[in-house]
């Protein structure tokens, strides 16, 4: 990307495309190829059953989900920050995107915000493919890179990450108490 490329306000829409996996490699999963698109209002109560669904200490700061529920996209998190992946027409996952603070100096960086893959989708290539789906998007907002955190004890999701080319940038050792255990926050990121 040219240095004199100007970041585009988080609202700019998302296309409503599929996100094939570069050079045409079919993904894990039998050949079945997941479809990105952008998160409409619609989506939120399938998204937040998913969300409730795959909740695990593994990869969530928040406690574990209770009644009442909490609305799933909120005034700062709406559908314009989601892309969804679809498997055989069903909703398998969501990938967040967002600015890591409000900062005008920051404004040329993405951050992944959460990623959650539906336990029966995986090994399909979903989450690979909202990961790449997010990199194109942080692109085409005009940042120059992205970041996100990881948990420390998250070996499946800092593999992820790491095979596409995001690499550790940081530790918080013991940052959080998580069931009963003191637990890494790893930042990962990388250019675009």
């Amino acid at each position: 990307m040219p240095d004199s490329a100007a970041p585009v306000p988080d609202s700019a829409p998302i296309p409503d495309s599929a996100a094939p996996l570069p050079g045409g490699a079919a993904p894990p999963g039998g050949g079945r190829v997941p479809h990105v698109r952008r998160a409409t209002a619609g989506d939120e109560e399938v998204l937040a059953r998913l969300d409730r669904a795959v909740w695990s200490p593994l990869h969530s700061v928040q406690p574990r989900p209770e009644e009442p529920y909490e609305p799933f996209f909120t005034e700062r998190s709406g559908p314009e920050q989601h892309l969804v992946a679809e498997l055989d027409g069903r909703l398998v996952g969501y990938v967040r995107l967002g600015r890591p603070t409000e900062l005008a100096a920051n404004a040329h960086v993405r951050q992944i915000r959460g990623l959650a893959v539906a336990d029966a989708a995986r090994g399909a290539g979903v989450g690979r493919a909202l990961l790449r789906a997010a990199v194109e998007e942080a692109r085409r907002l005009g940042a120059r890179r992205i970041s996100l955190r990881v948990l420390g004890p998250n070996t499946p999701a800092r593999r992820l990450y790491e095979s596409e080319g995001f690499v550790v940038e940081g530790i918080q050792p013991g940052e959080f108490f998580l069931d009963g255990v003191y637990v890494d926050d790893v930042f990962m990121g990388r250019p675009l």
